[in-house]
Order: C-alpha cells, then sequence, then structure tokens
C-alpha cells in the first residue's frame, strides 16, 4: 500500500501544502489504495513534502509521485488527445509555477495576520523550545525562494495582478464543464483542485482570493470536487 507522508490537515481542508493536497487527489481520484502519516519537511527526502513510500521505493515531488501512480497504478490521462495532454501540462504549469508563488506571498510576506495564522497552522505541532526559531528559519529560507523566484521583486499590487490573470485563465479553460477537460478526471483536476483551494479556501486572505471568490465556475468546482471526494473531511 502507498505511504502518503504529508503535513497535518488543517482548516478543514485536505492539506494546506498545495502539492500534498494535489498528491491526494490524485490517489482518490484514481481509487488508489493509500494512508497518510503526518510529518515536515525537514524531515523528508529533499526536504520537501508530499513524498511517498509504495514497496522499497521511496520517492519525493508530487510530479515524479503522480507520474509513479500513471505506471504502477491507474493513469487518468490514457485518454487524453496529444492537444489535451499538452493543455493539461501547460495549465499544471501555470498553477504549480506561477500561481502558486502568489499564493506563498500572500502567506509568507503579506501581512502579519496571515503570517501568524500560516505559523501555527504548520509549525504549531513543533515542542515550544524550537517552534518560533523553527518558524523564522524557514519563513526566512522562503522568502528567499519567493526573491529568487521573481515573484518578491514586485510589490504587493502587481503580485496580485499576476496572479489574478491566472486565476481568469482557469476559470476561462473551465467554464461550464464538469472538469477541466470534460466529464471525467484527470491529473489537472488533481492539481487544480489541491492549488484552488489553498487560494479560496483558506484562511489567508488577499486581493488574490477575494477575486477568485467572484468566479462562481471556480468556486463551485472546488466545493463540487471536495464533496465528491472529500466526503470523509466534510463530515470530520
Amino acid at each position: 500500500m502507498v505511504i502518503l507522508y504529508q503535513l497535518e490537515r488543517t482548516w478543514g481542508i485536505p492539506n494546506l501544502s498545495h502539492f500534498c493536497c494535489k498528491t491526494e487527489t490524485y490517489l482518490r481520484m484514481a481509487d488508489i489504495k493509500y494512508t497518510v502519516k503526518a510529518t515536515l519537511p525537514l524531515f523528508a527526502p529533499k526536504g520537501k513534502v508530499p513524498y511517498i513510500e509504495d514497496g522499497d521505493l521511496k520517492l519525493a515531488d508530487s510530479r515524479f509521485i503522480v507520474r509513479h501512480l500513471k505506471a504502477q497504478y491507474k493513469d487518468l490521462d490514457e485518454d487524453l488527445t496529444s492537444a489535451e495532454s499538452a493543455l493539461s501540462l501547460a495549465m499544471q504549469r501555470l498553477l504549480e509555477e506561477h500561481l502558486f508563488w502568489a499564493t506563498m506571498y500572500s502567506r509568507w510576506q503579506y501581512t502579519d495576520a496571515n503570517w501568524q495564522v500560516n505559523k501555527k497552522a504548520i509549525f504549531s505541532v513543533l515542542p515550544p523550545v524550537i517552534r518560533d526559531v523553527a518558524a523564522i528559519y524557514y519563513r526566512r529560507r522562503i522568502q528567499r525562494q519567493i526573491l529568487g523566484h521573481g515573484t518578491g521583486r514586485h510589490n504587493a499590487e502587481e503580485i496580485f495582478e499576476l496572479g489574478m490573470q491566472d486565476i481568469d485563465a482557469l476559470s476561462a479553460c473551465l467554464g461550464n464543464k464538469k472538469y477541466f477537460l470534460g466529464d471525467k478526471p484527470t491529473s489537472l483536476d488533481a492539481s487544480a483542485f489541491g492549488f484552488l483551494i489553498n487560494t479560496l479556501g483558506c484562511p489567508i486572505e488577499s486581493p488574490l482570493k477575494e477575486h477568485g471568490l467572484t468566479k462562481e465556475n471556480l468556486k463551485n468546482y472546488v466545493e463540487r470536487i471536495k464533496l465528491q471526494y472529500y466526503s470523509d473531511l466534510q463530515a470530520a
């Protein structure tokens, strides 16, 4: 059985990590049996979550995990055309390499109120002696990553303007379809849900979230996926 290592659940959503949520959603959409163990990035291969254990295999990074799950269990993308596969890849890059950084900025740098919410959710599991030290270390580390990516070189208004363009593109791509590429879930939906619920459905406030909540199709999509694939979380 696959063991998924990820952050503790919080905020009433599957996971506060976009990539952990993406990975678990793929497992659920593909009906792959798995179990979850909570951990922190400092204990993980490559220093990041999620990672999985599958027999003797230990694998980090959601992209490589999904590739493994496709090959060994079920490929949600097996019926896609070449054009659909290309669109799926492009939209996942938009989510994971661009929108992601705007949401990270909103959590780790935008306001102190957001940072306190984020800090409590991630680091409260640690002993008090090291909690604040770890939080400060990781905040500085992630702020350097945001700067290195390029997002952190803009001001808040510019960052959220770029993120809103991503939201607009996602809304236009989804349209009135049940899933992004038609009537069946694909890996794009696992990624989209993981990133959208971490933009629209968590207690981190920003103009980006406000803009996203004006997109009724994205709001309905997130609620529909959560109800369909995380009914156990709804009842919890």
